[in-house]
């Protein structure tokens, strides 16, 4: 016997579609809720749902398991079933990880959740600490970045469905590994969504870039707060997740008394007791706001870290002057220098991109608390063709940034192939299935970067497999010539960071950085470590302290001299003034 519940506030009828059979349901109850046991249904039974006699018999808005697609009928899945062997497996503290952003679809040539397993150990010996899966839930068509999901409870079964992504995780934790999940709680995805047809998830009074919002605080919210909590419980408590990540939480759009996402921090923190293990939860956010990773006994929102772009923005504009858009806001060295020390650039001062005055002080959180990267999913595949960072600005300059970020007061994270400068592309791309959808997605694509100069015929069309298949990690590339370099660069800087107390500081006040913008350099002291670059075009000589020693260089033949150290044109170096703490 299998029980159905779906909640359907806006239906007179409702029934459920089992074995070719529509069965009346019960309700609805005062909340909207129809209910419904039937004796024959149990872990593989196909079903889907008839609201108000309609002739199609819709997918369960809670499905965990979409075995045919979005538009397919769901299956009853059983969570009990899958063997761990993860009981004794407690994640590493986030504040001192190095985190791995990966797409699943990309990250192998198979592009399975069982091929990536295949990965692990590569992973592990790098120095990863956390590996942060780009969205799983399921979305149209074989291939998508994930961000136009539909059906939020069940795998994408292109990736594997369900059981591999038990797989996947239940092998990280076996190499020790954590496991974080990119969810999607501010929209839902233009193609499959059928929630409409159950209750007012959306509402039409706030818009997103995506359509309307979310339902967070009118009518019927309490439920699609509800769903959306029990999904991130879901992942937590039956796919051992140790945490989520949450994309661009300032289209939140939510005035309660308790905010959803400090509903989620009670929910989740309730969880993690009840269990025994610690979760964490990360948002993406552009308001500058550090009440978002403030603790909620300090009136915060309690989320444990977030992503942090002013990093990423004063760092790539420095090394890539020039650029446009939202990076007008940036590309000095004072913005740089006041990111490492202060998070925030924009703390309540006038953005001119925005035309407005931005952000809060982020006071005294400490800066582990925030995520800093030079490449992401977004920041590489929302640009016109999806170049990577070495192809931007060059092999020289790519190893400067990977040492700013493996050096920064901020939790790290690469994104996959960046550690060995993978050629491949990240390319935007989805397979949207409705004709009508794909053309607006491969047009839109089109004028958005001919606007920017871009000539349309060399903006690769999102809808092709070609664009996708572009996009895929070549693995061969590992041991060769400048991949073999830069794959020895990120070897060297995460275990430094490993091995080095004062890199772990998250500490606000820890770290000094001093530079000159017109000679172009820049140097940061955080303890007994002094790295310092030469942006400039002239070699420049810096004085060292006595007893220092060359620790990384990232070009060869670095060495102290008469108490100082010449850098030619884009070149950093790293200084321990205790060599025997180092050895």
């Amino acid at each position: 016997m299998h029980r159905f519940d779906v909640w359907a506030p806006l239906a007179k009828r409702a029934a459920v579609g089992v074995n070719g059979t529509a069965l009346e349901m019960q309700g609805p109850d005062e909340q909207g809720w129809w209910h419904l046991d039937v004796d024959e249904a149990g872990p593989g039974t196909d079903y889907g749902y008839y609201v108000d006699g309609s002739e199609t018999c819709y997918p369960d808005p809670r499905s965990q398991w979409q075995p045919n697609g979005v538009h397919g009928l769901s299956r009853v899945y059983d969570q009990s079933v899958f063997a761990w062997t993860d009981t004794k497996f407690q994640p590493p503290p986030l504040a001192g990880g190095v985190v791995y952003e990966l797409h699943i679809g990309t990250f192998t040539e198979v592009g399975t959740l069982d091929a990536a397993i295949a990965r692990l150990d590569y992973l592990l010996e790098l120095g990863v600490t956390h590996v942060e899966l780009m969205p799983v839930a399921s979305f149209t068509g074989d291939r998508g970045w994930g961000y136009d999901g539909v059906d939020s409870f069940s795998v994408f079964e292109p990736y594997g469905g369900p059981d591999a992504l038990k797989r996947f995780v239940d092998a990280a934790h076996g190499r020790g590994l954590a496991v974080v999940l990119d969810v999607v709680y501010n929209h839902f995805g233009p193609v499959g969504n059928y929630t409409g047809k159950y209750g007012p998830y959306l509402t039409d009074l706030h818009q997103t870039p995506w359509g309307g919002a979310v339902n967070f605080e009118e009518a019927g919210s309490h439920q699609v707060r509800r769903f959306l909590c029990d999904n991130a419980l879901m992942w937590m408590r039956d796919y051992h997740i140790d945490g989520l990540r949450l994309d661009a939480v300032h289209t939140f759009i939510d005035r309660s008394a308790i905010h959803f996402m400090e509903q989620l921090a009670i929910e989740v923190e309730e969880l993690g007791a009840t269990l025994g293990r610690r979760f964490v939860l990360i948002a993406e956010s552009d308001l500058n706001d550090p009440r978002i990773v403030t603790s909620r006994e300090g009136g915060g929102l309690g989320m444990d870290a977030q992503w942090c772009d002013d990093f990423h923005h004063a760092l790539f504009t420095v090394l890539c002057p020039g650029v446009g858009g939202y990076y007008a806001d940036f590309g000095s060295l004072g913005h740089l220098a006041k990111a490492l020390e202060q998070t925030f650039v924009y703390d309540g001062m006038y953005s001119r991109f925005r035309d407005r005055v931005h952000g809060r002080r982020v006071g005294s959180l400490s800066q582990h608390r925030f995520i800093g990267f030079i490449q992401n999913h977004d920041q590489i595949g929302n640009t016109a063709v999806g170049k990577r960072i070495v192809e931007t600005i060059g092999l020289d300059r790519a190893k400067i940034a990977a040492a700013i970020v493996l050096t920064s007061p901020f939790i790290p994270m690469l994104f996959q192939g960046e550690e060995w400068a993978a050629s491949s592309p990240f390319q935007y791309f989805a397979n949207h299935e409705d004709e009508d959808m794909a053309h607006l997605v491969s047009e839109g694509r089109k004028r958005e970067f001919s606007q920017f100069g871009w000539n349309p015929d060399l903006i690769p069309d999102p809808e092709s497999r070609q664009t996708f298949e572009r996009s895929k990690l070549k693995w061969d590339e590992l041991e060769d010539g400048v991949h073999a370099e830069m794959l020895a660069w990120y070897c060297a800087l995460i275990r430094l960071r490993r091995v080095t107390p004062s890199l772990n500081n998250g500490e606000p006040g820890h770290i000094h950085v001093s530079f000159n913008q017109d000679e172009n350099w820049l140097s940061i002291e955080r303890g007994d470590i002094i790295v310092t670059c030469n942006l400039g075009v002239a070699d420049r000589s810096f004085p060292v302290p006595e007893t220092s020693h060359v620790v990384l260089g990232s070009r060869e033949n670095l060495q102290v001299s008469g108490g100082a150290i010449t850098l030619s044109p884009d070149t950093l170096v790293v200084i321990s003034r205790e060599v025997a703490r180092l050895a």
